[in-house]
């Protein structure tokens, strides 16, 4: 019986012993080795990719909604545009910032690249700018699906904002 326990230490520990001794090499962290992929992106045409819609012009486009013309005057009315700008920074202010881009655009230069047709129609129904314009749409996707919010303003008070605008 001593003879077995023993033996069968022993052969335990020749089992350990071989299965053990094989040095591997040893590296820091670990790696993947990837086949390269046979696939290619899909590509896109070039004028969408070369300016964000927050920096394209499209001036002569007017939107979709109740605003189909508009003409603005030479000189700014500054009583109008201080109206504008209360609305603005009562209203806009949580998500649009005049010096950078936030949760929307901003909104300083926007008379440069859009028609004050399409920035009433956008502040007036934005649901429905972003379901029909394509630019909506793309404005929509450049800042990350966070639609604009309905303010339900008036006629009126959005084109006191579009005012404000033109001081920008």
């Amino acid at each position: 019986m001593k003879i077995n326990i023993v033996l069968s230490a022993l052969m335990f520990s020749v089992l350990l012993v071989g299965c053990g001794g094989k040095e591997e090499k040893k590296t820091d962290g670990f790696s993947v080795d990837r086949k390269k992929s046979t696939e290619k992106p899909v590509e896109t045409p070039a004028a969408d990719n070369e300016v964000p819609a927050s920096q394209r012009i499209t001036l002569d486009e007017k939107g979709v909604g109740q605003i189909k013309s508009i003409t603005l005057d030479p000189e700014i009315d500054m009583e109008m545009a201080a109206a504008g700008e209360a609305i603005y920074n009562t209203n806009c202010t949580a998500c649009h910032k005049l010096d950078k881009r936030f949760i929307g655009p901003s909104p300083r230069g926007i008379m440069e690249r859009r028609s004050p047709e399409w920035i009433m129609n956008m502040i007036l129904d934005p649901k429905l700018m972003t379901e029909q314009d394509r630019c909506a749409k793309d404005l929509l996707i450049e800042f990350n699906g966070a639609a604009m919010a309905n303010q339900n303003l008036t006629v009126e008070e959005t084109r006191a904002i579009l005012e404000y605008f033109r001081t920008l």
